[in-house]
């Protein structure tokens, strides 16, 4: 399920963005946050935000969804198509029905006391029937698995259930687009573990473009067909996952951390035994291949 498209037209079209947030208080300088930021995700494209904290990740976020600027207040230049739609031009409310937001701290999102009626408060904000509210909150819960819980108050559940109720309320509406700010930054391990399933699933079954800011490499490694790497509010890198991600000193010189099994692959490099992976999968068959070679030449 998901939002039509042109599938020619790019989901989201960033073009040569600056913005610039206003001082807190009075003789507060103003703090810049993004300089000159252009980039474009295509339909159905996952693409992972990376950067250091300051580097302007989640005010990219609050620019996909026109909370930048329209709540913000601050100076904005250039522009940002969302959907074919100016975000200057098109309110937040407008947005939300294409765009869906999840944000790092599930309980910031969660306002009402009904799990199911969370889910439905977007689509009855769109005036759709009750019946299709109905459908679509039952196919967004069981998408993140939450089924069962669907009449429980959602101040008792845990942070990865409540994380999992604030992407089914952003499906929901089958958004274009789906933005995902350090969506298991806050989590215990056990909820990180749930929302990353749910990712999973949700990667195999919607048709939606996803943009997810992280500080976990290899999330993104996991998801990503893309990655773009910010820092002090500028792109520093935008392209393959496999490329960047295989390169920690590259990733350290953007204030990155590397994945763990990448500075292993570098490690073994530099000692002598060449390999490239930065995921469970590659690091297994790369180092399978290599144990048969070494079998298969002991017994030659």
């Amino acid at each position: 399920m998901g939002g039509t498209l042109n599938q020619h037209q790019p989901t989201v079209l960033i073009e040569d963005l600056f913005y610039t947030y206003p001082p807190l208080a009075p003789g507060d300088v103003p703090t810049d946050a993004l300089s000159g930021v252009s980039l474009s995700v295509q339909p159905g494209e996952f693409v992972a935000i990376l950067g250091p904290s300051g580097a302007g990740k989640t005010t990219l976020c609050l620019s996909l969804c026109g909370i930048v600027p329209h709540s913000t207040g601050g100076t904005f230049g250039g522009r940002v198509l969302v959907c074919g739609e100016d975000t200057r031009r098109s309110s937040p409310a407008a947005l939300s029905a294409k765009v869906g937001v999840v944000f790092q701290d599930p309980e910031s999102q969660l306002f009402t006391t009904i799990v199911e009626d969370e889910v439905a408060f977007g689509l009855e904000s769109q005036g759709l029937h009750p019946r299709e509210i109905d459908e679509r909150v039952t196919w967004a819960l069981a998408q993140v698995h939450m089924s069962e819980h669907r009449l429980r108050n959602p101040a008792y559940l845990s942070g990865g259930q409540k994380q999992r109720i604030a992407i089914a309320a952003a499906i929901a509406v089958l958004p274009q687009l789906l933005v995902l700010d350090e969506p298991t930054a806050s989590l215990d391990p056990v909820g990180c573990q749930e929302v990353t399933q749910t990712l999973a699933e949700l990667r195999r079954q919607l048709d939606s473009s996803v943009v997810m800011v992280t500080h976990d490499t290899e999330l993104a490694a996991e998801f990503a067909d893309r990655v773009v790497v910010l820092a002090a509010g500028r792109v520093a890198y935008d392209g393959s996952p496999e490329e960047l991600l295989q390169e920690p000193e590259l990733l350290r010189r953007y204030g990155v951390q590397p994945p763990a099994l990448a500075e292993l692959s570098s490690w073994l490099t530099e000692h002598g035994l060449p390999m490239r992976f930065y995921s469970l999968p590659g690091a297994e068959s790369q180092l399978r291949a290599r144990l048969e070679e070494r079998l298969s030449c002991r017994l030659s």
